[in-house]
């Protein structure tokens, strides 16, 4: 038995399609807000932060619903056949708007049909995947969703330039592209294994926090922590990067490919560093040099942060910010990549599934969090778009603070294996 690379590449796909909506989403929905409609920091840093309330409330009762599904083209097939075509048109409309309440409504309609087909496509790949296999499966489709976000924020923003709808177009049609394939070509089993039953999240938090060691809850809260410093600069950065540093709007979403750009690179040399050294040294230098980078972005003027130093192909122009960035993807990559493994590595087998549900709880109310708490920020500063990285290098500061105490979750040591067998 061995991973079918073929059919996980093409699972990745559909991530890169959702990646691209989100991306582009990301960049571009902040400067109609702002520029289009006018609305004020505080009510941008809200809008932001309706995705992931959407998913909060909505992806978990889907996928127990899916979980229990039986049709007889599978049980995941059916939301993804809905959500998709719904969530594409959807995205396709938001560039068309010209009202504010048109413009809610087709954000509103995207956010819903988006989380209600998310978790399903998620649960495909464990599906699909024999149980060995499912971290190389893991690695492949993250992958796949990072150059997503490379092609949303760069070809985006060449797309952006020629017409402000195209990068949006661009990722409704990958969405549909994306689904057709993946129901085209990906059977789902017929028979599916009846797992025990699991404590709930409220149970689980509860042992976490009654746990003497307070390990898991101060990872967890790290998490949170360097989430929310990362979610706020990233919903405000395309308006930091125009009404700040003067920059035309599609640049700040160049920029943000060149941090997407090199994360992916260092996503894999991260994982080997974590082995290499441990996941919490790791980790913590990452948080360091994300704190370090962002408060040289703030403390910098931006006559300086915009000196060109290179134009290079595929990134295009690189100003100093860029490297600055670029530096912040080597620390996301350090901290992103170990940060997962060092959870389920909290536990014990029965328990994976639920210490990676608290993950992304805690991830997920960071992104609730981060926009709404910059753009208060913002707006109590005058509408000083610098504050965007004020406040990330405070958060990141109180993350490595939590990381310190953290006892548990490296790498439990394994069978020794051969250069071949790598």
């Amino acid at each position: 038995m061995k991973l079918n690379y073929g059919k996980t590449f093409l699972l990745g796909f559909g991530f890169f399609g959702v990646s691209v909506i989100w991306g582009v989403y990301n960049a571009f929905v902040p400067l109609f807000l702002a520029n289009k409609f006018g609305l004020s920091p505080v009510w941008i840093g809200f809008f932001m932060t309706l995705d992931n309330i959407a998913a909060l409330l909505i992806q978990p009762p889907v996928g127990a619903w899916s979980d229990r599904l039986r049709t007889p083209i599978g049980r995941r097939m059916p939301f993804i056949l809905i959500g998709a075509p719904v969530a594409a048109i959807a995205f396709g409309l938001i560039p068309l708007a010209g009202v504010l309440p048109l413009f809610v409504a087709c954000t509103s309609t995207l956010l819903l049909s988006m989380a209600f087909w998310r978790t399903p496509v998620i649960a495909l790949m464990p599906d699909i995947t024999p149980s060995q296999f499912r971290s190389q499966a893991n690695g492949i489709i993250n992958f796949m969703g990072g150059v997503g976000a490379i092609v949303s924020f760069l070809l985006g923003a060449s797309l952006y330039e020629k017409n402000p709808a195209f990068p949006f177009w661009l990722g409704s049609a990958l969405v549909i592209l994306s689904s057709l394939l993946v129901f085209a070509i990906i059977r789902e089993p017929k028979v599916y294994e009846w797992g025990e039953d699991k404590p709930s999240m409220i149970t689980s938090l509860r042992a976490v926090i009654a746990d003497k060691d307070k390990s898991a809850l101060r990872l967890f809260f790290a998490i949170f922590f360097w989430f929310l410093g990362y979610n706020a600069v990233e919903a405000f950065f395309t308006l930091y990067a125009q009404k700040h540093l003067g920059l035309a709007e599609a640049d700040g979403a160049r920029l943000l490919g060149q941090l997407s750009l090199i994360f992916v690179l260092f996503a894999l040399p991260s994982g080997y560093l974590g082995g290499r050294f441990g996941r919490r040294k790791t980790i913590m230098t990452g948080v360091a040099l994300m704190a370090v980078l962002l408060a040289a972005i703030y403390f910098l003027p931006a006559a300086t942060l915009t000196i060109t130093i290179t134009r290079l192909p595929v990134v295009g122009v690189v100003p100093v910010i860029g490297l600055f960035l670029m530096a912040a993807g080597v620390a996301w990559a350090l901290i992103n990549i170990n940060s997962l493994p060092m959870v389920v590595d909290m536990t014990d087998a029965a328990h994976l599934g639920t210490y990676t549900g608290l993950y992304y709880l805690f991830s997920t109310l960071a992104a609730i969090a981060g926009p709404n708490v910059n753009g208060w920020i913002i707006e109590l500063s005058g509408r000083n778009y610098n504050a965007t990285m004020l406040i990330a290098p405070l958060f990141m500061t109180i993350a490595f603070m939590m990381m310190s105490g953290v006892r548990r979750g490296e790498a439990a040591p394994g069978p020794a294996f051969s250069a071949s067998e790598a």
